[in-house]
């Protein structure tokens, strides 16, 4: 029988810190041999387009096709995937992506002016991207889930062609991914992955349209390869792997919280569960929780691993310093199981989302609350959000100078830049007030 053994902290002890410092450490630096590989493959495919990219899908796939043109889907096989799904699951992926475009068409922001009293009118125009990619993981990891966090912003946004890649080892699709595609409204489909597929993105290929921003989750080699083309293209983030914490009172029953833990566990073994509460007979429960449940999980191999390395089961004085602990490790997914969520909101400042009461599994916001499941890891949740339409928007400024305020503002204009030293500066905001 799995044993497993999530390391207990107690916030009063005198090396708490220091041992909080070791459970959340993690390091996301890239294995050598994986950069110098995303660097050949992406230089190839930056050289040779079409080429270099079925050479690739070949060698890592085991799928090789004549041409490009035989790596992109059809509309009809989107819909013909959609079709072949369950009534319940095609329902409830509609659900999920009416869910998903209602929450994110509230975040749409609108171009807007104002003219001050000599006629100067400033401003901000709104725009959308041109051309979004968006990357799917294929083989034993399908999330069609992804597909709809990614994609329904973009459309949201007005973005003009989303073009989705994902690989499908030894030639097999998806069909819920796939579907997914076809709910969420993507354009153009490839079934092509890895650095080589955001490589085609980046760069653009013969076939494979060069986008202005690449987004969605990878493998350690994807993750480098967006990381190595940022500038480029824009990109959504570098994500690393999952994180759930829970502040409890010690109420919520708990077997829903160990399940809750293990919700981040089984993703994978370096994802990362903690429990922060007050009472210390109640972190005994949920142990006890984990240990009887964990039998019953299919992967238990991958949630054992994960919570014998990286669990944490934390010991409060009282709820206001769990929500301090929470905001130090700003987690990705955050959980207020607490008699008065609301009361305990203005607490909090640093999370990816906040799931508010008993009732708010996080597995709800991953599928169908509303809110993307992209969000910030790894402690970016101190100075990032989660993605969203305004990922997929820009900003640029206007600024229409009426004839009164070239005199008035070119005087401010001349004088700073003389004082910068930056003469063509100083003039050319001169003409006009001499106009």
């Amino acid at each position: 029988m799995t044993q497993l053994t999530p390391r207990r902290l107690d916030s009063c002890q005198p090396d708490f810190q220091a041992a909080l410092a070791r459970l959340l450490s993690f390091s996301a630096e890239t294995d050598a041999r994986v950069g110098q590989a995303v660097d050949e493959i992406l230089a190839a495919v930056r050289q040779r387009g079409d080429a270099a990219v079925l050479e690739y899908t070949a060698r890592f796939d085991r799928l090789d096709v004549a041409s490009m043109a035989d790596l992109e889907l059809p509309r009809a096989r989107l819909e013909e995937a959609q079709k072949s799904l369950p009534l319940r699951l095609e329902q409830a992926l509609k659900q999920a992506a009416e869910r998903v475009r209602i929450y994110h068409e509230r975040q749409l922001q609108s171009s807007w002016t104002y003219t001050e009293a000599d006629g100067t009118v400033l401003g901000q125009q709104v725009t959308a991207l041109d051309r979004v990619g968006l990357y799917v993981p294929g083989g034993k990891a399908a999330y069609p889930s992804s597909v709809l966090m990614n994609a329904i912003p973009a459309k949201v946004a007005g973005v003009k062609e989303l073009i989705m890649v994902v690989p499908t080892p030894d030639g097999v699709q998806n069909d819920l991914v796939l579907a997914a595609a076809a709910v969420a409204g993507v354009d153009r489909v490839f079934t092509v992955g890895g650095a080589q597929a955001v490589g085609a993105l980046a760069y653009g290929t013969q076939c494979v349209p060069r986008v202005d921003k690449i987004v969605g989750p990878g493998n350690a080699y994807v993750a480098e390869a967006k990381r190595r083309v940022f500038g480029l293209v824009g990109i959504d983030m570098i994500a690393g792997p999952s994180e759930i914490l829970v502040i409890c009172d010690g109420q919520t029953h708990p077997d829903w919280i160990a399940m809750d833990l293990f919700s981040q566990a089984e993703h994978d073994e370096l994802a990362q569960s903690i429990l922060i509460s007050p009472d210390a007979g109640f972190l005994d429960k949920v142990q006890a929780s984990m240990e009887r449940l964990l039998p019953t999980m299919p992967r238990l191999d991958v949630i054992a691993k994960s919570i014998n390395d990286r669990c944490g089961l934390i010991l409060s004085r009282d709820l206001a310093e769990a929500a301090e602990i929470a905001n130090h490790i700003a987690p990705e997914h955050l959980e207020l199981s607490v008699a008065d969520p609301q009361a305990m909101l203005p607490s909090i400042r640093h999370a990816g989302a906040i799931f508010m009461g008993r009732m708010t599994c996080e597995a709800l916001g991953d599928y169908c609350a509303g809110p993307n499941h992209v969000l910030p890891t790894s402690r970016t949740a101190r100075f990032s959000s989660p993605l969203g339409v305004y990922d997929f928007q820009k900003r640029s400024s206007l600024i229409h100078v009426s004839d009164a305020g070239a005199r008035t503002l070119g005087e401010i204009a001349a004088a700073l830049a003389y004082g910068e030293g930056l003469q063509a500066h100083g003039r050319s905001a001169e003409y006009r007030m001499e106009s």
